[in-house]
């Protein structure tokens, strides 16, 4: 069986020796070694350890040297290791309050998700070119170039953001990301509206256009499915994965067929790309909600975990309460004006 491996790399004060040495025995640490002490006193150690149990040593480390200012810890990655390490121990009640196969740590993991949330030119760039080449891909029904747009579009990343904020309790995290995410949205549809003012309504009858008014069943299932699929893959490292998750529940095609459609006064059809964008955007949020929740996600500090609670119980309601009205004006559409 095949054994992640890390090593941490701490630069403390010498008087915190004692307690860093413990700690890697109580995580059973397969290795660990020492350098001398610099001038300012500081002692580095570099602990080797498996992947199942860095969380735990730097949660229990974060505690131990709370009252330290002067220290810090580095996450170094392991290609391999000689020779190879004996299995640890398992401990049989572990991983029965959280599922399994976390692979990052909280840090880790805050690192990855908030770069989706920060508003800067980059996004606003990318938020142009792949409105641009999705209304281009709808409008000449070219599947490949709406992929293309799907993958290099910037909204995905604020709304695992939004999610990821609310399991953390962290408000600046869930407002950065609302605010990214308005902003993106809000630039999408100024620019496909000025588009639709100028395209003839009868270019806008492609295929790919009509598929992103109608919204079913199916699409909310979808959606639930990718935007638990983006977490697992976000928090199993496997970040490639998340191609498929952004092609696969992409809140760029709907939101430039909303615009299209309103800047051509079509309404019924504005509409209906506008649910369609507003259920996946809940489903997303919802789903990936969820799986942080089981993952068993939260800050470290009992006072953070209360503050996430909250959080995460408020933001649960209020995407499981929009589900609900999503699919109510779903099934109206579906089995009353049709």
């Amino acid at each position: 069986m095949t054994m992640i491996l890390r090593i941490l790399e701490i630069s403390a004060p010498d008087s915190a020796k004692d307690v860093i040495h413990q700690l890697a025995e109580d995580h059973q640490a397969i290795d660990w070694w020492y350098s001398a002490k610099n001038k300012d006193s500081r002692r580095t150690t570099r602990i080797l350890i498996h992947l199942e149990e860095q969380q735990g040593f730097m949660d229990d480390l974060q505690k131990s040297l709370h009252k330290e200012k002067n220290w810090r810890l580095v996450i170094l990655p392991v290609e391999a290791s000689l020779p190879s390490p004996p299995d640890r121990e398992k401990d049989p009640d572990k991983g029965k309050k959280k599922l399994q196969g976390t692979t990052i740590t909280r840090e880790e993991l805050y690192g990855k998700v908030s770069k989706g949330a920060i508003l800067d030119s980059n996004f606003f760039l990318l938020a142009v070119l792949s409105t641009i080449v999705a209304t281009i891909g709808l409008i000449q029904n070219n599947v490949a170039v709406i992929i293309g747009a799907m993958v290099i579009a910037p909204f995905l990343g604020p709304n695992l953001a939004l999610a990821f904020g609310a399991a953390l309790g962290d408000k600046r995290l869930i407002h950065q990301s609302i605010q990214t995410n308005l902003a993106g949205l809000c630039l999408t549809f100024v620019i496909t509206i000025f588009l639709g003012v100028l395209i003839p309504a009868s270019d806008l009858d492609s295929p790919e256009i009509i598929s992103r008014t109608l919204t079913g069943y199916d699409s909310i299932i979808l959606a639930l499915a990718s935007g638990a699929a983006a977490v697992l893959s976000l928090s199993t490292g496997l970040s490639s994965a998340l191609v498929g998750v952004m092609v696969a529940v992409a809140l760029l095609p709907p939101a430039a067929a909303a615009g299209l459609m309103l800047g051509a006064g079509l309404w019924d059809q504005a509409f209906g790309a506008a649910l369609l964008l507003l259920t996946n955007i809940v489903c997303v949020g919802l789903s990936a909600q969820l799986v942080f929740l089981l993952k068993g996600i939260k800050p470290r500090t009992w006072y953070m975990q209360k503050k996430s609670e909250q959080s995460t119980r408020l933001n649960l309601i209020i995407w499981g309460i929009s589900l609900a009205m999503l699919m109510a004006i779903i099934t109206i559409r579906l089995y009353i004006f049709t």
